[in-house]
């Protein structure tokens, strides 16, 4: 059924920390319900909404980094691709970021 999909270690990291992410969201959501704030993000957003934010700006800063590692390795000199974990950590740092923060 998966076939299609390339499932290697950091896909399967990546989507596990989304799925522990939305069930502690849940948890603390019933433990604990949010309210409105302002961060630096331009709208008043709960926790849900920062989430939600956070998760697509990590998905996007991954895209970005499997579209332009041929680039990197290319204007960088590297033997090989750099590996797909430091766009991992970036866009956990980014998410944390936005939750923080936002």
């Amino acid at each position: 059924m998966f076939d299609w999909m390339a499932w290697t270690l950091p896909v399967a990291v990546f989507f596990t920390c989304i799925v522990f992410m939305l069930a502690g969201m849940t948890f603390w959501e019933l433990k604990s319900p949010t309210t409105m704030r302002k961060g630096f993000l331009p709208i008043a957003t709960t926790r849900g909404d920062r989430l939600f934010i956070g998760l697509l700006s990590a998905a996007y800063i991954n895209l970005a980094f499997v579209g332009l590692s041929g680039h990197f390795a290319e204007w960088f000199s590297l033997s090989e691709e750099p590996s797909i974990w430091i766009s991992f950590v970036l866009s956990m740092v980014a998410l944390a970021l936005v939750m923080r923060k936002g």
